[in-house]
């Protein structure tokens, strides 16, 4: 997972031509720990439709302002640079909760670019 660290690094990532999965963490943040161990299996089950990039919530607070993220850990899709749908709520996720969001997120993105042909 590529780590983020700019604002434009970030605008960089999502405006590539794969979809792209924005996670939104925290060095401090215990639900954030729990995801740690079976992230990379699923980051690599999905890597030939996304692509997956972490920011650090309190390295970059402007963005997460302006994209209005509040809670962490928090899922972002983006599809051609524009936010597609996002996986936020209180409570520690699962892997099963997110690989859902995971599979909703590409069919999204696929209807976003067939909507574009």
């Amino acid at each position: 997972m590529l780590n983020v660290r700019t604002e434009s690094e970030f605008r960089e990532a999502i405006a590539s031509g794969k979809p792209v999965i924005a996670v939104f963490k925290t060095t401090w943040c215990k639900d954030c720990h729990y995801i740690e161990p079976f992230m990379p299996e699923v980051e690599a089950a999905y890597a030939d439709r996304l692509t997956f990039i972490q920011i650090d919530r309190d390295e970059l607070p402007d963005l997460c302002t302006e994209l209005n993220v509040l809670g962490i850990p928090s899922f972002i899709a983006f599809a051609q640079g524009k936010e597609t749908i996002r996986f936020v709520n209180k409570y520690r996720k699962t892997r099963e909760e997110i690989e859902e969001f995971l599979d909703r997120a590409v069919e999204v993105a696929r209807a976003v670019e067939q909507a574009a042909e």
